[in-house]
């Protein structure tokens, strides 16, 4: 505790917090690492240690893409889970998140638990268990953990990647040596959320949160994706990042996420193929009679999307690596339109009074006013929208969607240059 408190208190971590949160934060950043590290302190009378982080992450083009082993494009962003850790011997992961009842999990039992679905619990559980089957030596060990986080929930960035990469970043660097790569702790989350949560997520929230920056990905192999860095940066081309909670009840949207790939698994299926990927489009386009008496016209649209969108993400990347920021814009809007009429996942199925994101959609298109761009962000149904918006209208944009939305509802996003990482 001494140690790590004396290089905070030295500046020995600023380098570090700088990357990570930028200059204009860094004193709120140096506070937030001493409460931390006291809270550790308060809640299991021993030093932490390290320091952790991992970050939410952004959805930039590539909706619904990822589990059908397509390409994305994505960022992690300057808000995050925030975490003091430690070592210890009671076979025990115990892990006390600021202002929430302290969670314990027995390594002792590394198998999904009914009733522990849809739970922090469970990621645990599931990480732990994925570390343990890979050769980590978790055996008569533990963990304690005091966590605070600045990724708000339902906000689409991707909280719960954030902390499975987290746990995954600590166990690495605490009982592995850090052998597992970024891409690794990646898929061991994907694996958590799989088969421990019960969410059949992709693996593009995870990747993005665990390697940091702008990224491309591509999920032909998912054992082996292809990462490549993007540069990118928005104030330079005189745009701001904006997230926007719609408002919408955050209620469980699992059967919503869990419609779409069964419906474009029904499509690959009449090909005889797991996944839309690997499924020539022409081959789609030449039996679509049969597909929609086989799939249903819903199935059908969602796959006309796939089609299109996995293109696009590829298409973005290529703009923002020759610099071209309007076409990348002209893609975003595109892709946003795509979502919206063919994959439909903006209006929760049969709602009509309730249309939240849709009408967060429509005031932003009207606030923009042709310029930038504006799309679902993430899952969709009920949560965020995702906003390009020029620095001369931000100020404007902001008051006025939290006029209608409500105060704190736009939050302005960094991109975050680093992943999943040990600070100290």
């Amino acid at each position: 505790m001494e140690h790590l408190k004396d290089r905070l208190a030295q500046g020995a971590l600023d380098e570090m917090l700088l990357r990570l949160y930028g200059a204009e934060h860094l004193t709120a950043a140096r506070v937030r690492c001493a409460e931390l590290l006291a809270g550790f302190e308060k809640t299991f009378s021993a030093p932490p240690a390290g320091l952790f982080s991992a970050p939410g992450r952004t959805e930039i083009g590539g909706n619904h893409t990822d589990h059908q082993h397509g390409r994305v494009l994505a960022a992690s962003v300057d808000m995050d889970i925030l975490a003091a850790a430690a070592p210890n011997q009671s076979g025990m992961i115990r892990v006390q998140s600021q202002g929430y009842p302290l969670m314990v999990v027995d390594l002792a039992v590394l198998t999904p638990q009914a009733g522990e679905e849809n739970t922090s619990p469970a990621l645990i559980r599931g990480v732990a268990a994925r570390f343990a089957a890979l050769g980590c030596p978790l055996q008569g060990v533990g963990m304690d953990v005091y966590m605070t986080s600045t990724v708000p929930g339902g906000s689409g960035l991707s909280s719960s990647a954030a902390f499975e990469v987290l746990i995954g970043t600590m166990l690495n660097e605490l009982f592995w040596q850090g052998s597992r790569t970024a891409v690794e702790l990646a898929q061991i989350g994907q694996y958590a959320e799989n088969v421990f949560f019960g969410k059949p997520c992709g693996l593009m929230d995870q990747t993005a949160s665990a390697v940091g920056g702008v990224v491309a990905i591509d999920f032909a192999d998912t054992d082996r994706p292809m990462v490549e860095g993007i540069g990118l940066d928005l104030r330079a081309e005189g745009y701001a990042l904006c997230i926007l909670d719609s408002g919408a009840d955050h209620a469980d949207l699992t059967a919503e996420y869990a419609a779409i790939t069964g419906e474009l698994k029904a499509v690959s299926g009449y090909f005889g193929k797991s996944y839309l990927r690997d499924v020539p489009e022409q081959e789609f386009l030449a039996a679509l009679p049969a597909v929609r008496k086989a799939a249903g016209d819903r199935g059908v649209l969602r796959a006309f999307h796939f089609y299109a969108e996995n293109q696009r993400a590829a298409d973005e990347a290529d703009a923002l690596r020759t610099g071209n920021f309007e076409r990348f814009l002209a893609l975003v809007r595109a892709s946003g339109r795509s979502s919206a009429l063919y994959l439909q996942n903006v209006i929760p199925t049969g709602q009509t009074v309730r249309q939240e994101l849709m009408v967060t959609i429509a005031l932003c298109e009207r606030l923009l006013a042709g310029r930038g761009a504006v799309r679902v962000h993430g899952g969709g149904f009920g949560g965020t929208a995702q906003a390009f918006v020029p620095l001369d209208a931000l100020a404007y944009f902001k008051a006025e969607t939290e006029a209608v939305l409500g105060a704190g509802s736009c939050h302005v996003a960094a991109i975050r240059p680093v992943g999943g990482v040990r600070l100290g």
